[in-house]
């Protein structure tokens, strides 16, 4: 058993931000992250990814991104980043450690964990009086429709956080099924060598050219856009939040057009099911196919916390993060949790600090904090 004032449950760029607000407010914390090392979830992606803001609006809270801030960092480097970023701070982040249950105990949270070491597992217990769930924006539970079960044994499937490049595919013709970001991206990098549809409803794309000069003109208005009109103060950002959450993002990088002169299959319909053993399109077709990637996101899994945290749809009962219900207990990291700008790794850092802003106005004095990191030390 330890006790904490707070626990972060994550050290992605959402918990990383949390630890530093939390620092320069001198409150006691921990961040408790599954990974081998910081960063371990974006080295996990698909080898070509590359994030969609320019580096200098990448940055989080203190530290800015080290690359010519109209580049497009790739995966590998944000992963390196973020480790640099943990240790330039020196954030508390215990590796290594998965949690497999939050519950509450009086007017105390209890975090129950697996600590895999060099040689062994153990157990843990952590006690606080606060918990910020930085555990992603969807979760990391592929979602896959409950008929890929019935697609024939021959037939390759990949999630796409499964998906790393195209030699993992057979010979032969592949499905993309899902036409938000990841979908675009993975179908125009496996027409390059297999013959390659794209189903999924159209989302819209973005009309810009996005490594262009017009980007640069144009990445001011847009970040003040994304900051301020598609936000959940504004009846078009409440809106936008519910498309993003529930039906995928527009075209961004990769457009209609790149899709078409690689010779990507666009077909709007969705995958509806399975006949013999192939899958069957919105219009009843049936595709004849030797691999299948499900672009088709992820699931909101909140089951391993004992508490009545979400709502119908799967998602967190927040407001900006803070819940309610359940003094001392917040999110962050979530899609459109604030704004546009959530789901970016430059809109992290705001997310974070409005809610330590919370955190701390509710958290005892400062002197009874420094007793309780005390305690855990002498344990």
């Amino acid at each position: 058993m330890e006790t904490t004032q707070t626990v972060v449950i994550g050290a992605g760029q959402a918990g990383l931000s949390v630890g530093y607000h939390l620092t320069r407010r001198g409150r006691p914390f921990v961040i408790l992250d599954a990974g081998r090392r910081v960063g371990d979830s974006w080295r996990s992606h698909w080898s070509t990814l590359r994030l969609y803001s320019p580096a200098g609006y990448d940055g989080l809270p203190g530290m800015r991104f080290p690359a010519p801030p109209f580049s497009f960092p790739a995966k590998d480097d944000v992963a390196d980043y973020l480790e640099e970023y943990a240790e330039r701070f020196r954030l508390p982040v215990r590796s290594g450690t998965r949690v497999r249950r939050l519950s509450r105990d009086g007017d105390r949270y209890v975090v129950d964990c697996s600590v895999d070491g060099r040689d062994d597992r153990r157990d843990l217990r952590v006690e606080c009086e606060n918990v910020v769930v930085a555990t992603g924006t969807f979760g990391r539970t592929p979602s896959v429709p409950d008929f890929a079960a019935d697609l024939d044994a021959g037939v390759l499937q990949l999630h796409s956080s499964q998906y790393r490049d195209p030699s993992q595919l057979r010979p032969g013709r592949v499905l993309v099924v899902g036409a938000s970001h990841s979908g675009g991206d993975i179908a125009l990098e496996a027409a390059q060598s297999h013959p390659t549809v794209l189903c999924g409803r159209d989302t819209g794309q973005i009309p810009l050219p996005w490594e262009s000069r017009r980007l640069r003109v144009a990445m001011p208005v847009l970040w003040f856009v994304w900051g301020h009109v598609l936000s959940t103060r504004t009846p078009m950002g409440r809106k936008e939040r519910e498309a993003a959450r529930h039906h995928g993002a527009p075209f961004t990088r990769v457009k209609r057009a790149d899709l078409a002169a690689a010779g990507v299959e666009r077909v709007t319909e969705r995958m509806t099911g399975i006949h013999d053993g192939m899958p069957v399109l919105g219009d009843s077709r049936v595709l004849e196919v030797e691999n299948v990637v499900w672009c088709t996101g992820f699931q909101q899994d909140l089951s391993w916390i004992d508490l009545p945290v979400t709502g119908p749809d799967g998602w967190p009962l927040e407001h900006r993060g803070v819940v309610r219900s359940q003094p001392g207990l917040y999110f962050t990291g979530l899609s459109f949790q604030s704004s546009f700008r959530s789901m970016l790794i430059g809109g992290a850092g705001a997310d974070a600090q409005y809610v330590v802003r919370h955190l701390t106005s509710r958290s005892p004095a400062s002197a009874q904090a420094e007793s309780l990191s005390g305690a855990a030390g002498a344990r």
